[in-house]
Order: C-alpha cells, then sequence, then structure tokens
C-alpha cells in the first residue's frame, strides 16, 4: 500500500545564485544531468525547466488551436536567498565526520539565514501585479512562495506561454502550457519553480464532512502466527518441497525481536515523529489504543498523541478520502510499535494534492514539529515536472534544523510505461523518495520464527500462480511467471534526474549508478532505495481500525493483514526514534550515517536467494470478497525475491542493490550507542 503525488529542479547562472558552490550542490546530487534542461528562452527571459508537462506534446493533443479563456490559480515559489549556503550547511551538519555534525539551526535561523528576503519577495510579486494577475497569499518560509490567480491570458503573458488542450494523466482532457514557463531576467534569481499552470490532477493516492471509513480486509485462513508454524501439506509441492502457510499478519513485538530493537533496549523515548498523510481518521487513537492492547503492547500515554489539522478537508472525493484512513492508521500504529516512548504527532494534509502535502511538511520545518517525519506517499517521476526545486529546499532547511524525511520506494518496483503512468515512454523511480535529500524505504519479505527471530529476508517482489482446477497442481510452470499474477513489488531504480549524492559514492557499484533506463550515463546518478524493511503483504503486519462489517451497516474495530512500503517507512521511521534515543541526540537527515555504516552489521545484507536455492515461497488463501467474507476460497502458491521481471527487474544480491539498499535493520541502533 502506497500513496499517490506534481512538483524541477535547475542550475541556472541568471543573476549567479545557484551555480556557485557546484561542490556543495554536488554532495546532494542536486544538479539536474539528463533531461532536465529548459527550452531556449526569450530574450531577457529565464526558462523554468520541467514546467510544461511531459504529456503535454503532440501526440496527446486534444484539439487544435491555443486555449485563451478560463483562470489559472498558480504558485511562484521562492528561491532561497543564499542556496549554496542552504545546501552546504544542511550537508555540513548530516554528515559525520564534518565539525558541524549535529549544529543545527532553529526555524528562525534557518528563515533569517536561507529565506527568501523581503526585496526578493517585493520585485517578485510586483513582476506578477504587473502582469494583470492578483497576488491571493504570500508565503516567506524557506521554500515559500507567491500564490496568484488570474485570466488564462495574463498568465499567458507573465510566463511567456502559450496554452494547448491535451490528454492528462487523468485520462481528461487538460489545459497545459504548450513551452516551459519563463521570468524575465531581472526576478530569474528570485523564482524557484511554478506549478499549478496545468489543469491536470496532481496528487499522491494511498491507495467538506470527512467519508465514514471503508470495508475490512478479512483474512481466510488457515494462516500461521509465525513463518512456517502451518505447511500446506494438502497442497500441491513446489520446488520440490511442501510450501508453509503465509502468517496472519506479525505483531510489532515479533518485528521489534526480528529487528533486534528490543535488544537495544531503546523505546525512543524523548523523541517526536511526524507521520504525514491527507485527511485524518475520525476513530484513529482509540484504535491505535486498542491495537496496542490486543497485540500486547502499552497504549499511547496522555499527550502522547497529538494532532496537527486544517481548519477544512478539500476534495474528499477526488483523493478517496477514506482510502487515506487505512494509510494513516498504519502509519501510527507502526510508528508506536517500534518506538512505544516516542511521541508521534500527526499531520493531516487538507487534500491528497501535491501542494496541500507540501503545506503539511512545510509546517513541520517551520515549527520543528519533530526530528522523524514518514511519508508513506509518492508518484512515478515524471508525473511530478516542476516543483523539485522547492521540495528539495524544504528537504534542505529541515536538514539544517536536524529533521529527517524518510519515504515509501514505492509498491511497483521500476514504475513502467503499462503501470500507474499510461504516458511515460521509459521506466523510472518514483518522487519524492528519489530526491537525494531524503532516505528511501524499499521493501521485503521476511520471515519471523517462533521466538520473535529472524530467520530470512528476501527482496519484495510476489509472483502468484493460482490452484490449478484439478487441484493438485498449479496452474502455471514455472509458477508465477504470468505478468496478470505478479503481485506488488518494492520501488527503486536509477535516477535519471539527480547525480550521484556523495553519500553514495564507494558503496553503490558504477555499474549499478550508471545504469539509466534504456541505457548507460557515464554520470553515477542517485539510485534508490537507500535502507529496506518489510513490505510484503503476504509476510506484512496486524493492523486495527474501524471499519464496515460484512453486513453493510454495522461499524466496528477491526484487524487485518497489511503490507507495501507503507509498512516500510514508519517501520524505519521508529526505529530511527530508537537510534536517536541512542545516540543521545537528533540525527538528522540520516543518509550520510546510514551509508557510513555499510557493510556492518548495522544491517542484514538482503539478498534474493537467501539459502542459495532457487526460490522461497508460501501458500495463501483469499476469500473470493474479502469484504464480506464470503467465497468460494481461491488458494495461490506465491513465489518470493522476484522484484520485477525483465529489464525492469530489480534484483537483490550481495551488497548495494537497487531493490532493498543497504539492507534492513539488524544491530542498527546499537551502532549509535556510546561504546
Amino acid at each position: 500500500m502506497k500513496i499517490n503525488m506534481q512538483l524541477g529542479q535547475r542550475c541556472r547562472a541568471a543573476s549567479g545564485f545557484i551555480c556557485k558552490s557546484i561542490a556543495a550542490l554536488a554532495f546532494a546530487g542536486i544538479l539536474p544531468v539528463q533531461g532536465a534542461m529548459a527550452e531556449e528562452s526569450a530574450p531577457g527571459r529565464a526558462a523554468i525547466a520541467g514546467t510544461r508537462p511531459a504529456w503535454a506534446n503532440e501526440t496527446r493533443r486534444v484539439s487544435p488551436g491555443h486555449v485563451t479563456s478560463g483562470t489559472v490559480s498558480a504558485r511562484v515559489y521562492l528561491a532561497s536567498q543564499n542556496a549554496a549556503g542552504l545546501s552546504a550547511y544542511a550537508t555540513a551538519v548530516s554528515t559525520p565526520s564534518d565539525a558541524l555534525y549535529g549544529h543545527y539551526l532553529s526555524p528562525a535561523e534557518v528563515k533569517a539565514r536561507f529565506g527568501p528576503s523581503v526585496a526578493e519577495i517585493s520585485m517578485v510579486t510586483a513582476w506578477l501585479t504587473r502582469e494583470g494577475l492578483t497576488v491571493t497569499k504570500v508565503d516567506d518560509r524557506v521554500a515559500g512562495y507567491v500564490a496568484v490567480r488570474g485570466s488564462v491570458q495574463a498568465a499567458a503573458q507573465a510566463f511567456g506561454v502559450t496554452f494547448g488542450t491535451f490528454l492528462g494523466p487523468d485520462k481528461k482532457a487538460d489545459r497545459a502550457p504548450e513551452q516551459d514557463a519563463t521570468v524575465p531576467a531581472s526576478v530569474a534569481g528570485h523564482v524557484l519553480a511554478v506549478s499549478g499552470l496545468d489543469t491536470a490532477a496532481h496528487y499522491m493516492k494511498p491507495f467538506d464532512t470527512l467519508p465514514p471509513p471503508g470495508p475490512n480486509y478479512w483474512i481466510a485462513p488457515p494462516c500461521s502466527s509465525f513463518y512456517g508454524e502451518f505447511i500446506a501439506f494438502k497442497e500441491p509441492w513446489a520446488y520440490g518441497l511442501p510450501q508453509p502457510w503465509t502468517n496472519c499478519g506479525y505483531t510489532p513485538r515479533q518485528i521489534r525481536g526480528a529487528y533486534h530493537t528490543s535488544d537495544s533496549g531503546m523505546t525512543g523515548k524523548g523523541q517526536t515523529v511526524a507521520i504525514v498523510d491527507a485527511y485524518a481518521s475520525p476513530t484513529m487513537l482509540s484504535d491505535a489504543n486498542k491495537y496496542a492492547i490486543v497485540t500486547g503492547d502499552r497504549p499511547f500515554k496522555p499527550g502522547q498523541y497529538t494532532q496537527q489539522l486544517p481548519s477544512t478537508f478539500l476534495y474528499t472525493a477526488e483523493c478517496g478520502a477514506a482510502g487515506w484512513y487505512g494509510e494513516e492508521t498504519l502509519d501510527v500504529e507502526s510508528v508506536h510499535g517500534q518506538a512505544p516512548d516516542a511521541n508521534v504527532v500527526f499531520v493531516g494534509a487538507a487534500s491528497c494534492f501535491d501542494s496541500d502535502l507540501f503545506d503539511a511538511l512545510a509546517l513541520i520545518v517551520d515549527n520543528h514539529l519533530a526530528s522523524i517525519v514518514s511519508n508513506s506517499w509518492g508518484e512515478p517521476f515524471d508525473q511530478a515536472a516542476g516543483e523539485y526545486s522547492a521540495w528539495d529546499t524544504l528537504f534542505q532547511a529541515g536538514a539544517a534544523e536536524g529533521i529527517g524525511f524518510f519515504f515509501s520506494s514505492g509498491d511497483s518496483g521500476y514504475e513502467d510505461p503499462n503501470g500507474e503512468d499510461p504516458f511515460s515512454d521509459m521506466r523510472q523511480v518514483d518522487w519524492p523518495t528519489s530526491s537525494p535529500w531524503v532516505t528511501s524505504v524499499g521493501g521485503t519479505s521476511l520471515a519471523i520464527g517462533p521466538f520473535n527471530n529472524y530467520e530470512f529476508e528476501t527482496s519484495w517482489g510476489t509472483l502468484l500462480d493460482p490452484l490449478a482446477s484439478s487441484g493438485t497442481s498449479w496452474q502455471y510452470t514455472p509458477p508465477g511467471l504470468y505478468p496478470d499474477f505478479y503481485d506488488g513489488s518494492g520501488g527503486g531504480g536509477v535516477s535519471t534526474y539527480f547525480a550521484q549524492p556523495s553519500y553514495q559514492a564507494g558503496v553503490v557499484p558504477h555499474s549499478l549508478a550508471t545504469a539509466v533506463p534504456e541505457g548507460t550515463t557515464s554520470t553515477p546518478m542517485r539510485v534508490i532505495p537507500d535502507v529496506s524493511a518489510l513490505a510484503d503483504p503476504s509476510t506484512g503486519i496486524l493492523v486495527g481500525q474501524t471499519t464496515l462489517q460484512p453486513d453493510g451497516i454495522t461499524y466496528a474495530f477491526s484487524l487485518s493483514r497489511i503490507g507495501g512500503t507503507s509498512l516500510a517507512c514508519p517501520t524505519w521511521a521508529g526505529i530511527e526514534a530508537d537510534a536517536q534515543q541512542a545516540a543521545r541526540h537528533p540525527l538528522g537527515f540520516a543518509n550520510p550515517a546510514i551509508y557510513q555504516r555499510y557493510g556492518t552489521d548495522a544491517f542484514h545484507d538482503v539478498t534474493d536467494h537467501p539459502f542459495g536455492i532457487a526460490h522461497l515461497a508460501e501458500v495463501r488463501n483469499n476469500y473470493s470478497d474479502p469484504y464480506t467474507k464470503t467465497g468460494p476460497i481461491i488458494t495461490w502458491l506465491r513465489t518470493l525475491g522476484i522484484d520485477g521481471e525483465g529489464a525492469a527487474a530489480l534484483p537483490a544480491v550481495e551488497g548495494y542493490d537497487d531493490s532493498t539498499g543497504v539492507g534492513s535493520p539488524h544491530h542498527y541502533i546499537e551502532s549509535f550507542q556510546e561504546r
């Protein structure tokens, strides 16, 4: 389960504000390398790369001619008054070997040193007003913006574009600029990015008054309380062996045992983790407390769980608001399960639209609400054109304050042309997880033994093979090699946009870092994920939530089993809280410290074949309708450790790989304790 979202990044020499400190920028990999160059701009103007969406091309044109009527609501993101200085400072305080490591700034200090100046804001607002646009809001924080509204003609004049009508990613006719937006040279150094020029719905998905929760997903028996407890002797063998029944859903206690959280003695005491999702489950706190009691843990103490919510929720139908309740529930219960004494603050975005989720993250940075932020949402990279630099500036501001952002890597392996983005012509990574300023969390299939002990892991990539009608064999041989029965996998791959950050140098194999989709490059690139943890729904976690019952009328607290990198990410965030407690100081942006520990017992090195045999598998029963617990029962063989197929495969091998990163937690927490 993972939720979806829009956003450009550029190195522009205009006014000389961002291309001065190449060393600092190259650390973060924020220099765009391929496919990010803006179109040639008119004299006296500077282009903003990525503001013309990739789908706004002739093959997708719906009607001839230009659009000249309608209204545009846009954001013009403001550049830092010292972009290179912000990048350099965020780098220094996040690097353990640097003398400034851990010398974080307050939000006020970050804003004063790196926010847009009053003069810069004044110049941008004056330009927009002269062009006939109405300024509706000015946000002067780091990565702040000027919001404007006006006619299509005024926007065309202001941004130097014409508008056309194209078939957008939401599969309807959408207005979009036919060129990259440009801005006058006089303000080019103060404009970071522009969003809102097209009418496509740019939103993350997990997948007004808030709607009630949806139905529960009921688990069909039999299932095991730990890996291998019950063996499917009466079902056909696979790979020469009878295979185990899938588990019913691990408890947080079992996961703490497998990842050595319990052994560390850390509980996240004194730490605060923020969780960002859209909307807010109306039963979150009571559900989390019931769940903790049912699974043998402590509920939240009074005041330990808090919420920061907007005054109004928007676009509840478009975003499927109730679908976000389960995401929030999984995130909160997973963080609390791994760090039972940490404070948890849930920050609900007003909608699943990119701008609202951005504002939720900015609220955390502006007020330093937490030092760890868990985010289980994203979108294919090329759906996020136009705003990369604004988001990365926000992540850098967080790093300067000692805030670390964790993002799910995705649930579809390498995003491909036939996946979530039908207008993409190449494989791609997800965003924001591919930002070099966040920790990307991939997925695994995890086997936990009878004593809460770690048995093995593979990459999360599950192929399904249904029981044949005869009941004496599985339908396909070899099992699972049928595309329609591919059942999700951890996201990963190589960015075509961000250069390799310095913390990955010497760890990520050169042959992998230069193997961009559809070819190779001489320049090493950013590769994801950074780390991984359990995600496979069949080796997933129990989750407890108030849901609609099978009678279609009653709402009640129910247990289910769930997975996805939406499980892996909050699991890591909780473990990071334990590590911060062990370190006795905030770890901030974690990647430099993570890669410093590569090759040590801080991590399990996850591979697809941990025992050297061809395949590992499980057997699982599903109800035909899992929401009403009705049959007939469908039996599947689930083959583990196949993250993608063909050119899109992400194999987990010894050492770093783009399926599981440097690995899953082993003695990670203890590695931060004073020795």
